[in-house]
């Protein structure tokens, strides 16, 4: 059994350029919040991993822009996990249009997992446990 996440989100005026399209980094931002809502949806929110010292900061972002998304229209961010290794997740993502016909950009997301101090440390149980449940991809 895969694990994902399904969020919607609506196109703010603050989210367009001059021209009135989604401007570039807001994708970034989106792949975020299907981030977090996929940790919230496990039973895992980003609030407890902070508690325990652990830190998931972005080390690699990639993002396919295929259509454009503009003003008021209705999003649908999908996320799921492609794996989890030593002291690496990745997660995958997917915006489309609001009737999932038309798929307007793809990328994915690489994070370290540092301590406080910033120094990487192995993924701690709590995520690793999450390979096995929902079959994930592993070590």
């Amino acid at each position: 059994m895969s694990v994902s996440n399904i969020t919607k989100v609506r196109v703010l005026y603050a989210d367009t350029d001059a021209m009135g399209v989604v401007y570039h980094s807001n994708y970034i931002k989106w792949f975020e919040l299907g981030r977090n809502e996929l940790m919230r949806q496990l039973g895992v929110p980003y609030t407890e991993l902070c508690s325990v010292g652990l830190n998931l900061p972005l080390i690699k972002v990639s993002c396919e822009y295929l259509k454009f998304a503009t003003y008021d229209q209705l999003l649908i961010i999908e996320t799921e996990f492609d794996y989890i290794k030593r002291a690496t997740i990745r997660y995958n993502s997917r915006i489309w249009n609001e009737n999932k016909e038309n798929l307007i950009a793809e990328g994915y997301t690489i994070h370290a997992c540092t301590n406080n101090e910033g120094k990487i440390r192995r993924i701690p149980k709590l995520l690793l446990e999450l390979i096995n449940k929902y079959n994930i991809k592993g070590e």
